[in-house]
C-alpha cells in the first residue's frame, strides 16, 4: 500500500505533534503520556542520532500523522524494543502505523539488529493493538498476569527482523 506521506527521524519541531498523537490516543495513562515526553527529550538531547531512544514521524501534508520510538535493549546482542507506536486517531485503519512498524524493522535490520520485542497491554481497550501485532506478522511470545496492576497483564509480542 502507497501512503501519500513520508517516514522521517522526528525533529524538535514534533514534540507538540508527538505529544498530542499520545494523548489522544485514549489508552494511555498521564503518566505514560509523560514518559512519552520525556523520552523525546532525551532523544533530543542525543541530538537525533541512533541512541537508546529513537523516534521517526510520518508526516503528510505538512503535519505528523504517527510516531514510534524504538531502541537498543541493555544487556542484548541485537534486541531493540519498540517502545511506542501510535497514530492519531481520526487517521487509524489507513495503514500508517504498519508502514510505522515496517520502517523500525528496516531501522532495526540497519543498525544490525535481528528481534524486535513489543510489549503492551492485556486490557480489553488495547484488543485492537494486539490484532494489529498479530496481523502484521509479530508472534505472540507471553502473557504475564497482573503485570502492570492486578487485572493488567503484559502480553509480550516478538518479530524477527
Amino acid at each position: 500500500m502507497d501512503l501519500p506521506g513520508f517516514i522521517v527521524p522526528a525533529g524538535a519541531q514534533d514534540a507538540e505533534s508527538i505529544h498530542e498523537i499520545t494523548a489522544s490516543a485514549g489508552n494511555f495513562s498521564p503518566e505514560e503520556v509523560a514518559t512519552v515526553d520525556e523520552l523525546f527529550g532525551e532523544y533530543l538531547q542525543q541530538g537525533g542520532k541512533a541512541g537508546d531512544y529513537n523516534f521517526l514521524v510520518y508526516r503528510e501534508d505538512g503535519g505528523v500523522l504517527g510516531y514510534a520510538c524504538y531502541g537498543p535493549r541493555p544487556l542484548t546482542q541485537g534486541t531493540y524494543d519498540l517502545y511506542w507506536l501510535a497514530t492519531n486517531p481520526r487517521c487509524q485503519k489507513r495503514g500508517i502505523g504498519l508502514a510505522l512498524l515496517r520502517r523500525v524493522e528496516e531501522e532495526v535490520r540497519r543498525l544490525g539488529g535481528r528481534l524486535l520485542v513489543i510489549e503492551t497491554s492485556g486490557r480489553e481497550d488495547y484488543q485492537s493493538v494486539r490484532r494489529f501485532y498479530l496481523n502484521a506478522g509479530c508472534i505472540l511470545a507471553s502473557t504475564i498476569r497482573d503485570f502492570y496492576k492486578p487485572g493488567d497483564d503484559l502480553v509480550l509480542f516478538v518479530r524477527y527482523v
